[in-house]
């Protein structure tokens, strides 16, 4: 899709302009066929996730067009920040387009290299961007989505989020630089969040450390218009409108933590040298919160849950980039192998929730098999 320039209408007076600017964000996109839109408004570069009737999910085309305006936007002295936002009030960004992944995993195509591949290069971008960038992560949070937003200066929350990396359940890993973002979470709550795929809601997702404000959904847009008018905005500047907009939404200000009771426990049960000794230290402790954690294991690719294990091991002492070199040599070890596309089929195409994994057992997947899902690919593997 083009570029729209909306520059002619800031040369007018000021009322008049943050008018134009009021109307511009406030305008619904939903009716519009482009899956993602490109905008400059006011001093800012806005990008615009349009598929509301896929929960705005990213596909290879969406990435193919964010990331070159990303990298203009990052040159051009007249932008000053860059926004990311969803459409539609369900979801930001619910994932990556999984199923059209699964299609050309199986078929050989090349889209199940292409994908990851230019997908972990926008993230990389995204967290190496030398302007402010501000995800409002309103709704569904997941996969994709988390890593559309996770690794920029400044996540906010609403009322409406719904954070998650579900990737154990279909046979994947919380990637997109899960083994970088989720290791330096407080204590063990990374892994216990990448292993279970635990959802987080609302104020709970920047008490975790993943947002970093929160503000109520019904402020966003007013927030938007400040924010499109900061000129050259350093991230103090930045910081210094979104903490006014928090201290200003007091939803849910009093609750604790959603898991603040359960942290001793997390931090000690998921203690362990492998998943096998947290899934015995679960089923030893008898308490009911960590035997519903045993049962939820329970369901999970034992592949991946070995992977994923591994991976924020690794990641918590690495680089984003080395992070995200790793993940890409994961990714296509879980291309070769079954319980991606035995997951997908059952949990997001048939939808009877009972994948047959294989190896149906942790103790059946291997440390050698593990080893070489880490190895490096040669002149496959990422650059960036």
């Amino acid at each position: 899709m083009s570029v729209t320039l909306i520059n002619s209408s800031f040369r007018l007076r000021p009322l008049c302009r943050v008018r134009a600017i009021q109307h511009h964000l406030m305008s619904n996109h939903a009716g519009s066929e482009a899956e993602v839109l490109l905008e400059r408004v006011g001093n800012a570069g806005v990008i615009t996730l349009n598929r509301p009737k896929a929960l705005n999910a990213l596909n290879l085309s969406m990435i193919r067009q964010i990331y070159p305006q990303l990298k203009k936007w990052e040159k051009d002295p007249d932008t000053g920040i860059v926004i990311i936002k969803g459409v539609g009030g369900k979801a930001f960004c619910a994932g990556g387009d999984i199923r059209a992944v699964t299609e050309a995993g199986r078929s050989g195509g090349t889209l199940a290299q292409d994908f990851f591949r230019e997908e972990y290069i926008l993230n990389n971008a995204i967290g190496t961007l030398k302007k402010p960038y501000v995800a409002i992560i309103d709704g569904i949070t997941m996969g994709g989505g988390v890593g559309l937003s996770v690794h920029g200066q400044f996540r906010v929350a609403t009322e409406r989020t719904v954070f998650a990396m579900p990737e154990t359940a279909i046979g994947l890993f919380p990637d997109v630089g899960g083994g970088y973002f989720l290791p330096r979470l407080q204590g063990k709550l990374g892994l216990f969040l990448a292993l279970t795929g635990f959802r987080l809601k609302g104020r709970h997702v920047q008490r975790a450390g993943i947002a970093s404000h929160f503000v109520e959904s019904q402020k966003i847009t007013s927030l938007e218009n400040d924010l499109v008018v900061l000129k050259a905005p350093s991230n103090e500047d930045v910081a210094e409108v979104l903490n006014s907009y928090q201290k200003q939404s007091n939803l849910d200000e009093e609750k604790p933590f959603i898991l603040s009771e359960h942290m001793d426990k997390i931090n000690s049960l998921f203690e362990a040298s492998s998943v096998e000794e947290i899934k015995l230290k679960l089923k030893k402790d008898g308490s009911s919160f960590a035997q519903k954690q045993f049962e939820t294991l329970s369901k999970m690719s034992p592949t991946s849950l070995k992977i994923t294990f591994r991976q924020l091991q690794a990641g918590a002492s690495m680089s984003l980039q080395d992070v995200l070199v790793m993940e890409y040599r994961l990714s296509q070890a879980c291309m070769r192998g079954q319980d991606f596309y035995e997951g997908v089929r059952a949990v997001l195409i048939d939808k009877d929730q009972s994948p047959k994994w294989w190896p149906a057992a942790l103790e059946e997947v291997t440390d050698e098999f593990v080893d070489s899902c880490f190895k490096s690919l040669g002149g496959n593997d990422l650059s960036l």
